[in-house]
């Protein structure tokens, strides 16, 4: 059960990446307050767990303020925010 499990979540997150486009467009950023769950897949070190989380925090807490906050968000810490940073707005 445990691997039949492993085994769609793979093939969704596949199925995920392959509708996500592979690179923004020069001086493309990604807002927070309204980014898709695809959208948010393209950042360095979000996969659809953290995504989601991003998604839900922002529903449940409100308009992201900053970029900083993202790392309110359970599981997304300085590295993430660092990697992605000057690809984020919250405009």
């Amino acid at each position: 059960m445990k691997r039949r499990f492993l085994k769609i979540a793979c093939f969704i997150t596949v199925l995920a990446f392959l509708t996500v486009p592979v690179a923004l467009s020069a001086g493309e950023k990604i807002n927070l307050n309204t980014a898709t769950l695809e959208e948010l897949m393209t950042l360095k070190r979000i996969g659809p767990k953290y995504a989601q989380r991003i998604i839900d925090y922002r529903e449940q807490q409100g308009a992201f303020e900053k970029i900083e906050d993202i790392t309110k968000v359970k599981g997304i810490g300085r590295k993430t925010l660092e990697a992605n940073k000057d690809i984020l707005t919250v405009e």
